[in-house]
């Protein structure tokens, strides 16, 4: 732990790592090294073993029956640009959310053009309601311009001021060549958990294919990729997971898999008699050498999981929540954002100062009271306009499996003493 410091940000990284975690990584490093499919001698069989058990691992955590279908990369970002940029086509619309992080909407900015919501939509409640703004979009029919038809494009699906999605409006804001729905799990801003077993059954239903974002809850959350009806499941391995950073992956369903252009392409130890891509997997999305060390690590983090119990973890983390907000709600000079209870939410709370800058107040926290927190957009500009938070940003306090209550106690008497003043 950094010495006399409370560390509250782990919704950009968990720290501590189980301990079992850099000590795989040190003796992986020191007395094995060997690279996979290129050598022919054991410690090289002994290191694929191991990363055959990693996928296994991941299988088992997020409820998928082929562990070939387990593709490493080096985060949950580089995951959502394979997915995406791999998929979309000219022609093609995709929905989001209006909460979601820079990895979904830089790419999708890349690529596509955002439009403006149908005639008719739906708001939080269902209401049918007229946009005002509406003149000259894409509508459900078929009269969109040559134009427009060869241009990618997505629609937000709005979210309420509390970061929940607006599932009633999802149908009015499909169009003939929607294909996919990206959403995120949770927020990373105000951790509101979003309704993947609902929006699942909606992409199945209309044949559109379903791509998560688990980077706030993997190895925290429950996530049955079956009875989500999840097509692409990106994580990272550094968060929830309790792995090391430069690791992370995807699992892909096959009917997906087969649509997806690779983005980088390369040696993969397989067919080297061929110049062409590999059409199978995980060789086809897996060129160069895997960050091994870093899958070691991940292996550690992942029995580590199994042993201590997703249950247990995410209880203790939602308690430490609900003590937070239980006494932060009654601080005067507080402004709590998003759900001010733990139903339906992730271990992730936003606040703003009324009486003090929000980075200044950080800056103390950490100065004057050894309090790591994250101020400032969190890489969610829009999420932050849906909560009514932009641009001023918010002051985020993220809980881990390694926090203790004391230090939540601890976090307390900082954010009273700092807001009366």
């Amino acid at each position: 732990m950094n010495q006399g410091k409370l560390y509250f940000d782990n919704a950009s990284t968990t720290f501590p790592k189980p301990e079992a975690v850099p000590a795989a990584m040190a003796d992986f490093i020191r007395h094995q090294g060997s690279n996979i499919n290129r050598g022919t001698y054991s410690t090289a069989y002994e290191t694929e073993e191991l990363v055959f058990e990693t996928r296994e691992q991941l299988c088992r955590l997020f409820h998928f029956p082929h562990s070939k279908n387990v593709v490493f990369t080096a985060n949950v970002t580089t995951s959502l640009n394979l997915v995406l940029k791999g998929l979309l086509r000219p022609g093609d619309h995709i929905l989001t959310s209006s909460m979601e992080h820079n990895a979904v909407m830089r790419p999708l900015a890349q690529v596509a053009s955002e439009l403006a919501p149908p005639p008719q939509t739906a708001d939080c409640a269902g209401t049918v309601r007229q946009n005002a703004n509406a003149a000259g979009v894409m509508r459900r029919t078929a009269d969109a311009t040559d134009a427009m038809r060869r241009q990618i494009s997505f629609t937000r699906i709005p979210c309420s001021g509390l970061g929940e999605l607006c599932t009633a409006s999802m149908e009015a804001l499909l169009t003939p060549r929607t294909r996919a729905v990206v959403l995120t799990h949770a927020s990373n801003v105000c951790g509101t958990l979003m309704p993947l077993k609902e929006v699942g059954d909606f992409c199945r239903k209309h044949g559109l294919y379903f791509i998560v974002d688990a980077a706030q809850t993997a190895g925290v959350f429950p996530i049955d990729m079956e009875d989500m009806k999840i097509d692409a499941l990106c994580f990272t391995g550094h968060k929830g997971l309790l792995g090391p950073q430069g690791t992370g992956g995807l699992i892909l369903r096959d009917q997906l898999a087969m649509e997806l252009t690779p983005l980088i392409s390369g040696g993969t130890g397989s067919l080297s008699h061929l110049e062409e891509v590999p059409a199978f997997l995980p060789d086809r999305f897996e060129p160069g050498t895997l960050n091994l060390p870093g899958i070691v690590g991940l292996h550690a983090a992942l029995a580590y999981l199994e042993e201590t119990g997703v249950e247990r973890i995410r209880s203790w983390e939602l308690a430490l929540t609900d003590l937070f907000l239980r006494e932060a709600k009654e601080l005067p000079g507080i402004r709590l954002i998003g759900r001010t209870d733990i139903e339906n939410r992730a271990p992730v709370v936003s606040l703003q100062m009324r009486a003090m800058d929000n980075a200044e107040a950080a800056f103390r926290l950490e100065q004057e009271y050894g309090i790591l927190t994250r101020v400032g957009l969190h890489c969610a500009p829009n999420a932050h306009k849906t909560l009514g938070t932009y641009p001023a940003g918010t002051i985020r306090f993220s809980f881990g499996h390694f926090n203790k209550e004391e230090e939540i106690h601890t976090a307390l008497r900082a954010l009273g003493a700092l807001a009366s003043r």
